[in-house]
């Protein structure tokens, strides 16, 4: 054989060398526990999105919505207008957005960080190459979700008091009818409408995992310990927590842009007259609209999410 002919006998192709790390069991474990959280917890997402919307009374163009005086009481007039049902509106493209878009990050995240690691799990990354490794998964998972999103947002903003009175256009009766119309009134591009502050929103779960993995990573450290070292449910329960209301508090007005940007009552101009329209009639306060409820459920969400994916890629190591 030549020199040539070693030569390229050695050389992996690049993306040949980043599928070679690729672990179905991160997909699996990110869908079950996006799956079982969001079953679990959709009642407050849905409050969430309503929250999240709310222009206010003196907005121009104000949409009749309903209005809550807090939490419990959001709880209790969607049940009251819909039935228990009601507090579930949406929970399909939630269900299907939250399980793949968990697995698929997952997925990305432990593809790219063990590439970066060269298959060697002791190796400590640090905080810049988690950061890369977080953007790259987040940047890939919101363009393969954004249109599940979309369909989500729409389902949950059907107020149960005029549901019925809505042009036809304006009102779907599931998901695939979602879809359907949205494709016909809007395009394609309809479906990815939020996307630019939802590329925003990468940083969010950049910011996330970069806290969960260094934390582990001193903490393990600290316990003069691999860095890969298995931790028990509680430390993964509360470094998950720590990272997540971290990273929620940082980046949560992007959420709230999203969620208009996708709201089929109402039409902006792009994210700069969606940040005007909210400062001029809402203050700095607008920006946080739904951040209570957000916390609440956004920290038991991510500690299930975090501790099923770390007991299955547990087990699979196991076995």
């Amino acid at each position: 054989m030549s020199k040539s002919q070693v030569k390229e006998a050695n050389v992996t192709p690049p993306v040949k060398g980043i599928l070679r790390h690729l672990k179905w069991e991160h997909l699996v474990a990110g869908v079950s526990g996006g799956a079982a959280s969001t079953l679990l917890l959709h009642p407050l997402d849905l409050v969430k999105i309503r929250f999240q919307v709310n222009e206010g009374a003196h907005t121009v163009g104000h949409v009749d919505r309903p209005e809550y005086r807090g939490i419990i009481h959001a709880f209790r007039s969607i049940q009251k207008s819909s039935g228990f049902s009601g507090l579930y509106q949406g929970v399909k493209p939630n269900v299907l957005g939250s399980a793949s878009a968990w697995g698929f990050y997952f997925m990305f995240y432990n593809t790219i960080k063990t590439s970066m690691q060269d298959g060697d799990t002791k190796v400590d990354l640090g905080a810049g190459k988690h950061t890369l490794a977080a953007s790259c998964a987040g940047l890939l998972t919101l363009v393969l979700t954004n249109p599940i999103w979309v369909v989500k947002t729409r389902l949950c903003l059907q107020y149960e008091a005029n549901a019925t009175s809505v042009k036809s256009e304006k009102y779907y009766s599931g998901m695939a009818d979602a879809l359907f119309k949205i494709y016909k009134q809007e395009g394609f591009r309809g479906y990815y409408k939020g996307f630019l502050p939802g590329m925003f929103g990468i940083s969010h779960g950049a910011i996330q995992f970069v806290c969960y993995e260094e934390l582990k990573t001193k903490y393990n450290n600290f316990k003069e310990r691999p860095i890969d070292y298995r931790l028990n449910s509680a430390e993964y329960i509360t470094f998950a927590a720590m990272s997540k209301i971290l990273a929620a508090t940082v980046t949560y007005p992007y959420q709230v842009v999203r969620s208009r940007l996708q709201d089929q009552h109402r039409s902006y101009n792009g994210i700069v007259d969606v940040l005007q329209k909210i400062y001029r009639f809402e203050g700095m306060r607008g920006y946080f609209k739904g951040m209570m409820v957000y916390l609440f459920h956004v920290t038991p969400n991510i500690c299930i999410v975090f501790l099923v994916w770390e007991q299955v890629v547990s087990y699979s190591k196991d076995t």
